[in-house]
């Protein structure tokens, strides 16, 4: 009798293909996409729907004023991407897990619970947004817009019992399907790149308003459940057996989270720059997807619109996929706690079908989303912050003093902003800023 060996997998066949490139018995640029994977996973979290609501808030009221805070936060996303990422090569263990390890219990439950919240206040604008679109482009109820949508997402998730590998491909075809879509728009939108380029390098905040649309668009881009997975897809995908592997994993790393997140911002800007092409001579008041949605018809042709709702949906989807895997491992690292994949998509669904059902406006719903994620922001970034410093966890990958600096610079600007922005919530007046 023949025995016919077991069929070797596309997750297995991958990481022997590292290994092999890890001991330069492999070269070339074949070899080197062998590394992209995790921060492509990553990246789609900064062009969830989140983003559409509050870049589209922000080219309809205020044209291209806010594109520099769309390229700041981008900035400030990709070095705290690549720290998540090198915790993960280095010591093995994901964000959660080292709170869990190296913070004292009262203190890792705390941080769990607010992260549960961030993960919660994520899903809302992912499975919203993906609604949404449905909702719009089939012109069903939006209560059916969310079925489809969570009938989608857990199909694409039974890949992840495949290895890392099948879902890698999926998330980053869909990353390039958002992309299609905004060079599409880019095209079809008369967009002023003079003032664009301006606006991208000027900080200005007009009034109050900007400056809570502005910290939607940080907590729209600089992600927490993001700030967290990275660590984790990276902490198993390709061990190394000695520091030099280390290093080749951590520089591909950095490269790899540099070209994905650029990508993202630059869908972002494009994002804003539509937006403000479209709405923000004559049509400033738009704020909602589904009125941008009615308005792109007569202003930029049907194509615009249909090109728009494809890449909402698409960002929905995958977004929904990507924040439940962060969800289950933030989970698994605070509190050691498992539950099967479907239970924790039908947990985190429940808030969006209920601020549906009680009839809550679907962007508003978005936009305070991303605001919840900008107060809950700063617990993975002073974390990660203080382990990525550490030398006794990282050893020789302890920050160097122009990281450490840029790193506290980050979280400083993006604790301050959600200090003036609690303030401006509870009526205390700014000084300097226009009400």
């Amino acid at each position: 009798m023949t025995f016919l060996p077991n069929k070797i997998s596309m997750t297995e066949r991958t990481t022997a293909a590292i290994g092999e490139t890890l001991a330069g018995r492999r070269r070339g640029v074949r070899s080197a996409l062998l590394f992209a994977g995790p921060a492509i996973i990553a990246s789609i979290a900064y062009m969830d729907p989140g983003n559409y609501a509050t870049n589209i808030q922000a080219g309809a009221g205020y044209g291209y004023t806010l594109l520099w805070v769309v390229l700041m936060a981008n900035l400030i996303a990709m070095l705290f991407q690549a720290l998540s990422a090198k915790l993960g090569i280095v010591t093995g263990r994901n964000l959660a897990e080292m709170c869990r390890e190296q913070f004292p219990a009262p203190v890792v439950w705390a941080m769990w619970v607010v992260s549960e919240i961030a993960a919660m206040a994520t899903d809302l604008a992912e499975f919203l947004g993906g609604a949404i679109g449905l909702a719009l482009l089939f012109d069903m109820p939006l209560m059916a817009g969310m079925v489809v949508t969570a009938i989608v997402t857990y199909g694409i998730l039974m890949f992840e019992g495949r290895g890392y590998r099948p879902m890698e491909l999926i998330i980053g075809a869909l990353v390039a399907v958002i992309g299609l879509c905004y060079v599409i728009e880019i095209f079809i939108a008369p967009i002023a790149w003079g003032e664009a380029a301006y606006h991208m390098v000027l900080p200005d905040i007009p009034d109050a308003a900007a400056l809570t649309i502005s910290v939607g668009i940080i907590g729209a881009t600089v992600m927490p459940h993001a700030v967290y997975l990275h660590s984790g897809l990276t902490q198993n995908r390709a061990p190394a057996r000695d520091q030099n592997e280390r290093r080749k994993l951590v520089k591909f790393s950095n490269i790899e989270v540099v070209l994905a997140l650029a990508v993202a911002g630059m869908i972002n800007m494009a994002m804003v720059m539509m937006a403000s092409s479209a709405f923000h001579a004559g049509h400033s008041e738009v704020a909602e997807i589904e009125t941008a949605y009615h308005m792109l018809t007569p202003l930029l042709g049907g194509a615009a619109a249909a090109v728009f709702l494809v890449s909402l949906i698409v960002s929905g989807v995958s977004s929904s996929v990507v924040g439940t895997m962060a969800g289950q491992m933030i989970m698994q690292g605070f509190v050691r706690f498992y539950i099967p994949i479907w239970v924790r998509r039908l947990v985190t669904m429940v808030p969006a079908f209920a601020v549906v059902a009680i009839g809550v406006n679907a962007t508003d719903a978005l936009v305070l989303s991303q605001v919840v994620l900008s107060i809950a922001l700063p617990v993975p970034m002073i974390a990660l912050v203080l382990f990525t410093r550490n030398r006794k966890i990282m050893g020789e990958f302890a920050n160097r003093r122009i990281t450490d600096i840029l790193a506290i610079a980050g979280s400083i600007i993006v604790l301050s902003l959600n200090c003036v922005l609690l303030a401006q919530t509870f009526g205390v007046e700014i000084p300097g800023l226009p009400a």
